[in-house]
């Protein structure tokens, strides 16, 4: 991915970065509104729940408790006992003594009418008959719970299974529901049938329906579902407090998230990235400016220059990227890449002219690393190209420490590579440390050969490379006045336009071809 497809990526990210926090922030106050609101709605119903275990343990303590006594069934010490059980336990409101499902005496009178209550509705887990009936031997119309043993019988209001205050300030409302027959045993307030058979039906824990939240909880031993149902439409103070907390804090991630991107946006758009985003998309291509002999004009090598071709198809200057990745440190991480292009590029046809060779311009950093100096083994050894193929130029003013460098080009000459000082004379240190350097040849810079004629340095320099044994080539010869002076002058080698120009790898090996050709070298050499 490109940086300007990135930069756009990013953009946005950026939009979503801004809106997305704000966007949640209310998601969350609303979630959190909602999420209290079950949780009271679970927590009024878990209450219930709750009351109706009390309920049934009573039930199950005043029968053990009743059929313990040993006095004769509605004795006046029997009848005492029942009284005194419906009167001091809360939810127990009549207690009988039965003779199979024939009431006998009550805890509400001594010599009641007898009655006979129908075949109990169900058998709880504990092995007691459990009835939900409107008939009673008081001839009363209403519905009430009875829970019998073998000989006694504790009558209960099905209101004090769910006579719960709940804690929140919505209205709540809640009923008992039999899981078999999906009838009301009791109820807070009206409920509409149609949930009700929905919750059944499909089997429901939680559904919202018109502004309303149904919340369902069992009570297996019983066989009963807990049903509690709250409105919503009160909810507008809590969600306004949960904005409070939740809507600042998306403001504040907002503005974070959106500073950030803002920074990753801005070093995606510096010149650093933009030569990272070349080098990794294969954006810079090597060029080859052929280098000829002076004497026959046979060429005998090429350099390799860096090109960065533009979106709008022109060309950056070497003179602007190549300091650009010296600064921002991408320098070796370019040569490791110009490398790779030569030999993928020449790499075959350097093996089948071992005397032609191809200069590669380091920097300082190169010299010292490990990586580039792998990479350079590796590659000779892929393609089978010797080392004395692959030059390497080091501009003059990276001899400014010559303590550090000078041990780095003495172990790139031991492998074998020839070393080229460039762009000689432009530098201030040419004449101090050039005795000293073990270096092969000396590249007079072109500055120098445009001014030929007027230059007084130019012969002494090329005398001091003579002296030093050090071949010479001169750049940016563009006239025949200048091959003639410089070849008069003792200079072995140049390049410039009078013979190419820098050509992409196809123009270059065709060049290159019938410049042997011409010399009589053929390319099965």
């Amino acid at each position: 991915m490109t940086t300007r497809h990135l930069v756009g990526l990013i953009t946005g990210v950026l939009i979503l970065a801004i809106l997305l926090p704000i966007l949640l922030s209310i998601w969350l106050a609303q979630r959190e509104t909602h999420k209290q609101f079950i949780a009271e709605q679970e927590a009024y119903a878990s209450r219930v729940l709750i009351r109706t275990g009390q309920v049934m343990n009573q039930v199950k303590s005043a029968l053990k408790q009743m059929d313990a006594l040993k006095n004769p069934g509605c004795s006046k010490t029997h009848l005492q006992e029942m009284r005194r059980l419906s009167y001091s336990w809360r939810y127990i409101q009549e207690v009988l003594y039965i003779d199979g499902l024939t009431t006998k005496c009550s805890s509400l009178e001594n010599n009641g009418n007898t009655f006979t209550f129908p075949s109990p509705d169900r058998i709880t887990p504990a092995g007691y008959r459990a009835w939900y009936t409107e008939q009673n031997d008081l001839g009363i119309k209403r519905y009430m719970a009875a829970f019998a043993s073998e000989h006694h019988m504790v009558i209960i209001d099905p209101v004090s299974l769910i006579d719960v205050i709940p804690f929140s300030n919505n209205t709540t409302n809640v009923a008992l529901i039999s899981t078999s027959s999906n009838r009301v045993f009791s109820r807070s307030a009206e409920l509409d049938p149609k949930i009700l058979q929905r919750i059944h039906k499909d089997q429901l824990t939680t559904l919202t329906e018109n502004n309303v939240v149904y919340t369902v909880r069992q009570y297996p031993e019983l066989q009963l579902s807990i049903l509690t149902w709250s409105s919503t439409l009160p909810l507008s103070e809590r969600l306004h407090h949960q904005l409070l907390i939740w809507l600042p804090a998306g403001i504040l991630i907002s503005l974070l998230a959106s500073w950030l991107i803002i920074r990753v946006l801005r070093r995606l758009q510096s010149p650093r990235q933009r030569l990272l985003d070349a080098l990794n998309n294969a954006d810079i291509t090597v060029n080859y400016q052929p280098i000829v002999s002076l004497t026959d004009g046979k060429m005998v090598g090429c350099e390799a220059l860096a090109r960065w071709k533009q979106p709008d198809g022109s060309y950056l200057s070497p003179d602007i990227f190549i300091p650009l990745a010296e600064e921002t440190g991408l320098i070796t991480h370019l040569t490791e890449n110009v490398v790779k292009t030569v030999f993928r590029d020449l790499g075959k046809w350097l093996h089948l002219h071992p005397e032609i060779h191809v200069s590669i311009n380091l920097s300082v950093n190169d010299f010292h690393s490990v990586v580039l100096r792998t990479l350079l083994h590796q590659q000779l050894r892929i393609w089978d190209v010797a080392p004395q193929q692959i030059a390497l130029e080091l501009t003059e003013r990276g001899f400014a420490d010559p303590n550090t460098i000078l041990p780095a080009i003495a172990a790139y000459r031991r492998s074998g590579h020839p070393v080229y000082i460039d762009d000689f004379g432009t530098g201030y240190s040419s004449l101090r440390y050039l005795q000293d350097l073990e270096v092969d040849t000396l590249k007079i810079d072109k500055s120098f050969v445009d001014m030929l004629e007027y230059a007084q340095v130019t012969p002494y320099i090329i005398e001091m490379a003579k002296n030093l044994q050090l071949n010479i080539v001169a750049e940016g010869i563009e006239t025949p006045c200048q091959e003639k002076w410089l070849r008069e002058h003792g200079v072995h080698f140049g390049q410039g336009w009078l013979y190419s120009k820098a050509l992409s790898k196809e123009t270059f090996i065709l060049w290159a071809e019938n410049n042997l050709s011409a010399h009589g070298i053929s390319a099965a050499h």
